[in-house]
């Protein structure tokens, strides 16, 4: 979910470091964006699909095809063989319809498999693991387990770029929903240090988003999202601590400064945030009315 949008001027000192406009076209050595035509409160600029190849392979990967739109996934193909590639699998970060819901189609249009966590959303035998590299026409992508905004949420890290493609636990402009029930916040926030790892261990500076503008700088967006988290929970704390006991009444007092289209979304996130505080005894406990 954003929370609010930003101009180009000045962003190398927002969190993350983010670029400018979003567009179509190149943004490492190895990853090329194709934007959706998809833009809303939610999407932001659209979905950002990636085309991801070794510079001088004939192979490539595309990473979330985007919602179902003929027009989008044609382009798509165009951009790879414009560049001389041919797209060789397809990949899945979650099954949310604006990154997954063309994807069958996709696979119609360019003969490819899709691979996911989730079984439901595969085409084909094979899945996707924990710590799994994928390897195609010299190409390595590391799988890494991010759940929290759904369940089956993965990023991708492209050790050759040091950057992470992060689907929607990082955005490139505000911050992210916990999809609660789906969502849950502990496994948000152990998938945030999991990113944060891979910032101080191996080297990732630069984050390929689902939505928004590439950050360049990767772990300043982590360390953002990780304190942003704690400021909204000792906030949705102190709300109940006060009487609010409705997670409607939560967002009502909590985000009051988010807009109001968003709310809904919000509301996930009061719900996964009084769950989480709920298990860890920090409010009383028993069903949210």
């Amino acid at each position: 979910m954003s929370s609010g949008t930003s101009s180009d001027t000045g962003n190398a000192a927002l969190p993350g470091r983010p670029r400018g406009a979003v567009v179509s076209g190149p943004a490492t050595a190895r990853a090329v964006n194709v934007l959706a035509p998809n833009p809303s409160a939610m999407t932001l600029d659209g979905t950002n699909t990636w085309l991801v190849s070794e510079p001088d392979s004939e192979l490539a990967v595309v990473i979330d095809p985007g919602p179902l739109d003929d027009v989008h996934l044609r382009e798509v193909i165009a951009t790879a063989e414009k560049a001389g590639k041919r797209i060789a699998l397809t990949l899945l970060t979650h099954g949310h319809p604006d990154h997954a819901g063309g994807a069958v189609r996709f696979a119609e249009l360019t003969g490819t498999k899709v691979r996911a966590l989730d079984p439901a959303l595969r085409l084909g035998d094979e899945g996707l693991a924990a710590g799994q590299a994928v390897r195609v026409g010299g190409l390595e992508l590391r799988v890494v387990p991010t759940p929290g905004h759904t369940a089956d949420s993965l990023c991708f890290h492209i050790p050759a770029d040091r950057a992470v493609l992060t689907g929607d636990t990082i955005l490139g402009r505000g911050t992210t929903v916990v999809a609660h029930p789906d969502g849950r916040l502990g496994d948000y926030l152990d998938s945030l240090r999991r990113l944060r790892s891979l910032t101080v261990d191996d080297g990732v500076h630069t984050v390929l988003p689902g939505h928004g503008p590439v950050l360049d700088d990767a772990q300043g967006a982590v360390e953002f999202y990780l304190a942003h988290r704690a400021h909204r929970l000792a906030q949705v704390e102190t709300a109940v601590e006060n009487g609010l006991t409705t997670p409607a009444e939560v967002v009502g007092h909590v985000y009051a400064e988010v807009d109001r289209a968003l709310w809904p979304a919000a509301e996930w996130s009061v719900r996964a945030q009084l769950e989480y505080l709920r298990e860890h005894g920090l409010i009383p406990g028993g069903p949210e009315s």
